[in-house]
C-alpha cells in the first residue's frame, strides 16, 4: 500500500514514542502493527530518518542491536514529541473528514 505524502514521517515518530529504536526495528514495528499492510522500503525509511533528524525531531546514537550488531538508535526530541502531537491531531481531523465523505455516499452536491 502506498503511503500518502508525509505519512511515513508520522509513522516513524509514532514508532519512537516509547523509546529508542534502530531503523530496522522501526520498519519491523510498522509492518507488524499494520498486519503487513505497510512495508517501508529502506531508502524511504532512512531518507525520512535523516530528514527528521535534520529538522531537530530526532536524535541518533550508535549502539548494539538485540542481534549484537552495531546500529544507530533514534529517539524523539522534545520538538519531535510536539510534532507527533501536532501530526496526530491533523491526522484525526483528516480521517474524520474522509469518513464523512464515505458516509455521505455518492450524492452529488446540490441535489
Amino acid at each position: 500500500m502506498d503511503l500518502l505524502r508525509g505519512t511515513l514521517d508520522m509513522l516513524i515518530l509514532q514508532a519512537l514514542e516509547a523509546g529508542p529504536v534502530h531503523g530496522y526495528g522501526i520498519a519491523d514495528w510498522i509492518r507488524s502493527v499494520t498486519d503487513d499492510a505497510l512495508q517501508v522500503e529502506d531508502g524511504a525509511l532512512y531518507g525520512s530518518l535523516h530528514r527528521l533528524r535534520d529538522r531537530g525531531f530526532l536524535a541518533a546514537e550508535w549502539g548494539v542491536s538485540e542481534k549484537g550488531r552495531r546500529a544507530k538508535f533514534y529517539t524523539l526530541t522534545t520538538a519531535g514529541r510536539a510534532e507527533l502531537e501536532r501530526g496526530q491531531a491533523e491526522w484525526t481531523r483528516y480521517a474524520a473528514a474522509v469518513a464523512k465523505v464515505f458516509r455521505a455516499g455518492g450524492a452529488a452536491a446540490g441535489e
